[in-house]
């Protein structure tokens, strides 16, 4: 610290003395300046005032004169002249120095001025007098050659002073040149010294700082003259062992956290493969490898050439600039060792802390083997629903005969066990038929007929078939379009069926005096299609699992839990998603969202 200190004061003391030079040859300079400016403006003071004085005293002395040797002299005006010359010699003697130095001066004047009154005063003839060239003309004479005289010598100490001036000014000028000169030479000196002393080291210093920025801690330390230097010399050789030091134990810590990640990968079930910020394959586990057939030469690769699917280079830059794939992707078809193989895939971004996308990863589940059960149970539900239609029909239809024949009381417990038969053998039919259109779905089968549709004519058709079932339980029904809107290519009782399906479900969890808003609007290139409700809503556990078949949530069961999977089915197959969005307690919103 006290070294700091005594390196502090010098530059202190070198910087303070060049600004003591400076502001001293200014002040200097500006006392000068001062001086000179105040003499020079007492002295062209005092000689303009003797030109006034002197141009003022010849013309009275010339209105006297004209008064004089007019044809009828005015005595009052002549006295009043004569007083105001007066009153102008005294105040030119006023400020005239007692000491005039052989000069004419206003003291000169007043008593020439006293000897031509008194001429004036003993001619009775002026006029004659002047003209004769007598006494009175060569006192008048000698009056106004004086008063001559002595504007001249105040023009002249005008002149004077001016040059006088000019001179002084070049004297200040040249002064502060020197003082100029002077700080420059101290300047210069000083910033010599501090460069030989400093200049050398911090530039050595600034070397070592660069190799060590690159990883070389084996630099060399610069000595200098400066016990200052050599001290920070010495503690910047402390710094760079110390981080030596942390960058060994930092690469241990390192080494150890990936060999840690490498095993947490290797373990995963599931494979992966990590993607560059550029979409190209920087890793992938062993799992992944099995899966995909692969060797790490795939590596470096884009990831949409080494799968061979161009359209994953266009899902995997939306992920890498922030985006989310509108819907599940299809599953990946891969053929290793003559094997067919089906893979699900998802994309995810790996972001920084502070927001930036460093690049991706994408996870790869073997399906195969569910993929084959999924096609055996749909192959069996779709048989096994035709298997059954066909005698459930003739039972229904028997059973319908049998009740036209049966004369049973209405209020009798058989009649009441009938109703309850015919109930269940609906149910059953109901089942039956969802089974079949979901499997139809599921299987391709069943296919689309597109034409316009009308999203507007679509919620108010929906609004009036669910009219009277609503006003029956006190429920609200509203129809809110954002619009216009364009209309779709779509099947429309597709579509119906899907707002059937989820106005029914809103139906039956919204409770007495309830709320039901059909929406529509448009977002992008998609049309948002959502039935909302303020009913009791869906648990957060259950909301991830309320599309898949045979799943039912809620308080509320009925059916067989395909009405939701069944939506899903119709509107993917339009080429849209559909989602959910609940709070429970606060109501639900099921939307689907349609490509114009």
């Amino acid at each position: 610290m006290k070294l700091a200190m005594t390196l502090r004061t010098r530059l202190f003391l070198s910087i303070s003395a060049l600004i003591t030079v400076a502001l001293l040859g200014l002040l200097l300079g500006l006392v000068s300046v001062m001086q000179m400016a105040g003499t020079q403006e007492a002295l062209l003071r005092d000689n303009f005032v003797t030109l006034d004085l002197g141009l003022k005293l010849r013309q009275s002395l010339g209105d006297q004169l004209i008064i004089v040797l007019g044809e009828n002299p005015d005595p009052a005006a002549f006295e009043a002249s004569r007083q105001h010359s007066l009153e102008l010699l005294d105040e030119g003697i006023a400020r005239e120095p007692s000491s005039e130095g052989g000069q004419y001066g206003f003291r000169k004047a007043k008593a020439d001025y006293q000897s031509l009154l008194q001429a004036f005063d003993l001619s009775r003839a002026p006029v004659q007098v002047v003209n004769d060239d007598g006494d009175l003309t060569e006192k008048f004479n000698a009056l106004r050659n004086g008063l001559i005289s002595e504007q001249k010598r105040a023009l002249d100490n005008i002149t004077e002073i001016e040059r006088e001036s000019r001179e002084r000014a070049l004297l200040i000028a040249g002064l502060l040149g020197l003082v100029g000169v002077a700080v420059l030479f101290i300047g210069f000196i000083t910033a010599h010294a501090i460069a030989r002393r400093f200049g050398a080291p911090i530039e050595a210093l600034v070397q070592a700082a660069d190799n060590i920025g690159q990883g070389n801690f084996e630099v060399t330390l610069p000595i200098s003259s400066a016990v200052e230097m050599n001290q920070l010399s010495r503690r910047f050789g402390i710094m760079a062992e110390a981080l030596r030091e942390h960058q060994a134990t930092n690469i241990d810590e390192l080494l150890a956290g990936q060999q840690r990640l490498q095993a947490v990968l290797d373990s995963i079930d599931d494979g992966l493969l990590i993607i560059d910020r550029q979409g190209h394959l920087e890793h992938l586990n062993p799992v992944a490898q099995r899966q995909l057939g692969w060797d790490t030469d795939r590596l470096g690769q884009g990831l949409g050439t080494a799968l061979e699917r161009p359209e994953l280079d266009e899902q995997l830059q939306l992920v890498l600039r922030g985006g989310t794939l509108e819907r599940a992707p299809d599953d990946l078809s891969i053929e290793v060792d003559g094997e067919s193989r089906l893979l699900t895939y998802s994309l995810t971004p790996v972001s920084h802390t502070q927001g930036h996308i460093l690049g991706a990863v994408m996870v790869l589940h073997d399906v195969t083997e569910q993929r084959a059960f999924e096609r055996v149970r749909s192959e069996f539900v779709l048989r096994a629903s035709h298997e059954l239609r066909t005698p459930v029909t003739g039972m229904h239809m028997a059973f319908g005969l049998f009740r036209e024949r049966t004369h049973f009381a209405a209020d009798s417990r058989e009649a009441d066990l009938l109703d309850t038969v015919n109930e269940e053998m609906q149910r059953l039919m109901q089942l039956i038929n969802d089974l079949l259109n979901f499997s139809r779905y599921q299987n391709g089968l069943q296919k689309l007929t597109l034409a316009p549709c009308s999203i507007e004519d679509l919620l108010d058709q929906a609004q009036i078939r669910f009219a009277g079932p609503a006003q029956e339980k006190g429920i609200e029904l509203l129809v809110e379009v954002q619009g216009p809107l364009p209309r779709l290519q779509a099947d429309q009782a597709q579509l119906e069926r899907v707002l059937d399906n989820l106005i029914d479900n809103a139906l039956r969890h919204t409770s007495h005096d309830g709320l039901i808003r059909l929406q529509a609007r448009r977002h992008g290139e998609r049309m948002i299609i959502s039935v909302e409700d303020n009913g009791e809503g869906i648990a957060y556990g259950q909301q991830g699992r309320i599309f898949e078949p045979f799943v039912q949530v809620g308080r509320k069961k009925g059916g067989a839990g395909l009405g939701l999977a069944l939506c899903k089915e119709i509107v993917q197959l339009h080429g849209g998603r559909m989602g959910v969005y609940s709070r429970p307690g606060q109501g639900t919103q099921f939307y689907m969202a349609l490509a114009i």
